[in-house]
């Protein structure tokens, strides 16, 4: 079959799935467009004012952009894209998958599986629940301290609520194109979770949005904060979440969907991501913190040797090395990593963020750790906490 006839068929199925009702989502990665800076292309149904629509969120690496098609036109403009500005093309519906490999020059592949997703899709979903943490009814904003009876947020707690109201909304998206398992309860686990803050604005958002049961548990290593958390969720009657005293790097996590662990200190980053992969986690959510293990190891390259000298530029390298290998591994390990800015340095310097969703499709495993193994050798680096604990060598 020839290249036109794979990507004809492809399309003729996403045609069918949209006019049943069966359509759950598209992504088109493997970008080779002019505009270097985007990562993939996410499409799903949505219904806007009644009318169908499909909604093509185009992931750049610092933004993402929002265009709504209709059908009609969503059609002409996939035609275009596939082979031109994307190689690969993922297709789920909730009566199977189809993923298309179409390159100019090369033979044209087209490989089908079975449902991933069976639940159809609610179109109507996401416009009517509010996607961020609401004050009022939330009695766990006001035992934890961020409200008052009134409910409306007490002075000096002003940072803190946008702080989980930024977390909700960085995470949802996320958690859309990751995806929810449908055929048993989906379970997230927020590693080093200090007063719970962040677990209980998960939970409450999972709970609110998807209407469905969700186990939620947060470790910390601190038995009164878990305790204390323990004692709100239970007196609240949270159903399904929990949180128990224990260390992120000697956790045994289960097989579980969501991983997060924000401001986990130095390599307890690197413990967490490392478990959300053995877990096999659809998603993993990391806000990284006090970065010390590669800075003494960092040999500056010959054009960076004098900016480096000075102390202040030397830790941000350090920074920018550490998290960018993490992402570099991430990627080796089959996940699309993505680093970002989790809330405004107004608030707290610890602002960074890199998310990790597990691909679906084939990729290259080999060349994502060589790159990865090339970064560190660039800087010096002969070991590196995450590197280890995945066992890829990082010097001879």
């Amino acid at each position: 079959m020839t290249q036109h006839s794979f990507k004809t068929q492809f399309l003729e199925r996403l045609q069918a799935a949209v006019a049943d009702g069966t359509f759950v989502r598209l992504n088109l990665g493997g970008p080779t467009g002019r505009d270097r800076s985007i990562r993939n292309l996410f499409i799903r149904p949505v219904k806007l004012r009644g009318e169908l629509f499909l909604s093509f969120v185009y992931r750049h690496v610092a933004r993402d952009v929002t265009k709504n098609q209709a059908p009609a036109d969503a059609y002409v403009l996939l035609d275009e894209l596939l082979g031109n500005e994307f190689t690969d093309a993922f297709l789920s519906t909730t009566t199977g998958t189809a993923h298309l490999n179409v390159r100019k020059g090369r033979n044209a592949q087209l490989k089908l599986g079975p449902a991933e997703d069976t639940a159809v899709p609610d179109l109507e979903h996401d416009h009517r629940k509010a996607r961020t943490v609401q004050t009022s009814g939330n009695t766990w904003l006001r035992d934890l301290g961020v409200t008052g009876i009134d409910d409306k947020v007490r002075a000096g707690m002003e940072a803190k609520y946008r702080q989980i109201h930024r977390f909700v909304e960085l995470l949802a998206p996320l958690i859309r194109e990751a995806g929810l398992p449908q055929d048993r309860i989906p379970s997230i686990v927020d590693m080093g979770c200090g007063k719970g803050y962040l677990t209980f604005a998960l939970h409450d958002h999972l709970r609110r949005t998807y209407e469905r049961p969700v186990r939620v548990l947060g470790i910390e290593q601190r038995s009164e904060l878990a305790e204390a958390s323990n004692k709100i969720a239970d007196q609240r009657g949270l159903d399904g979440l929990q949180f128990q005293t224990g260390v992120i790097g000697s956790t045994v996590l289960q097989p579980t969907d969501i991983v997060v662990a924000l401001h986990a200190c130095d390599t307890a980053t690197d413990d967490a991501l490392a478990k959300g992969i053995e877990a096999g986690a659809r998603l993993i959510v990391v806000a990284p913190c006090c970065h010390r293990e590669v800075s003494p190891q960092l040999i500056a390259p010959a054009p960076l040797a004098q900016a480096l000298s000075h102390g202040i530029l030397h830790a941000r390298e350090a920074e920018f090395v550490t998290d960018a290998l993490r992402a570099a591994l991430l990627e080796a390990a089959g996940y699309e990593a993505r680093v970002f800015e989790f809330i405004s340095p107004e608030h707290t310097s610890k602002n960074l963020m890199i998310s990790a969703v597990r691909r679906t499709a084939p990729f290259d495993a080999a060349a994502a750790t060589q790159r990865a193994v090339a970064l560190a050798a660039f800087y010096g680096l002969r070991h590196q906490r995450l590197a280890q604990l995945l066992r890829i060598p990082l010097a001879a």
